[in-house]
């Protein structure tokens, strides 16, 4: 029987290079092999803007999760958010 891939919302990742967090975020979407757009807010002033505007934060990572704006490396909402288990 053939495996279906499983259809994820649209993952967008706020990150800054140096943020540790922001790499193990990006680490975990990959294990799960989630699909995610990779934002570099240090390069990108508007993306920056775009980041505070959506999450009220200017902290890394934020994730933008169908819309869902999850604020750090929060697993358990992550993992809600995207149906994982």
């Amino acid at each position: 029987m053939a495996q279906t891939k499983k259809r994820y919302p649209r993952v967008i990742i706020f990150t800054t290079p140096t943020c540790t967090f922001c790499r193990r975020a990006k680490n975990y979407l990959r294990q799960r092999g989630v699909p995610f757009k990779d934002v570099d807010v240090s390069r990108d002033p508007a993306a920056a803007r775009d980041m505070v505007r959506r999450s009220g934060q200017q902290g890394v990572p934020v994730l933008d999760i169908g819309g869902k704006i999850v604020v750090g490396f929060d697993r358990p909402k992550i993992d809600r958010l995207l149906g994982l288990r």
